[in-house]
């Protein structure tokens, strides 16, 4: 690897172990083995470097969801919607364990953006591309297939609803939802609806 590669795999490492705002240039240095110099060579700045690290650490995250995976392949055992559903939170639920820190410094993220204009501002330019993938997950279609408009509103609901669950799961791992309940609060919610515009009152 060269040393942009290399600096991108330390400021990860960074970022897991200790989340953006105790990360510094030296840290990435000392775990990448390259040089203060590379960081402005190749990416311009820390924060720069650091967000593009965090981009595709949750990239990678997506990736074992995958067509061709293991999970890829269940998921596409669902007779349903709402099964897919179901199956997709649970097993984002399973995984969990093993990506706690990156769930973690999503919260960090959301909660230091005033604090990083930076960072903000590249995080928010990447979204769009997270939201579509969301949708692909969730749908079961090809992330070609989303388009802007399904991004920006079923994206942006999946992006919402998988911080709040995961924010859930740090916070008090014995009473998060699992995907179970997430699909049965689902189906509520379209009973709802359904009975609205069948002039129906909101019982389930």
């Amino acid at each position: 690897m060269g040393h942009r590669e290399d600096l991108l795999q330390g400021a990860k490492r960074c970022l897991l172990e200790k989340g953006f705002a105790r990360t510094s240039a030296r840290d990435i240095v000392a775990a990448s083995g390259t040089n203060l110099a590379s960081i402005g060579y190749h990416y311009g700045s820390k924060d720069a470097l650091l967000v593009e690290a965090y981009v595709q650490a949750m990239q990678e995250w997506g990736d074992e969801f995958q067509p061709g995976t293991a999970i890829g392949a269940d998921l596409e055992s669902a007779s349903s919607a709402i099964e897919r559903f179901e199956m997709v939170w649970n097993r984002i639920i399973e995984l969990f364990p093993t990506r706690k820190s990156l769930w973690a410094l999503s919260v960090e993220v959301a909660g230091h953006a005033e604090d990083l204009p930076q960072m903000r501002e590249g995080l928010s330019k990447a979204q769009p591309f997270g939201w579509s993938a969301l949708v692909a997950l969730f749908h079961g279609v090809d992330e070609s297939e989303v388009d802007e408009q399904m991004a920006g509103t079923l994206g942006r609901f999946y992006a919402a609803l998988l911080n709040g669950v995961m924010s859930l799961w740090l916070f008090s791992p014995d009473t998060a939802p699992s995907g179970r309940q997430l699909a049965e609060a689902m189906r509520a919610i379209l009973v709802l609806h359904q009975g609205a515009a069948a002039g129906a009152g909101p019982t389930v």
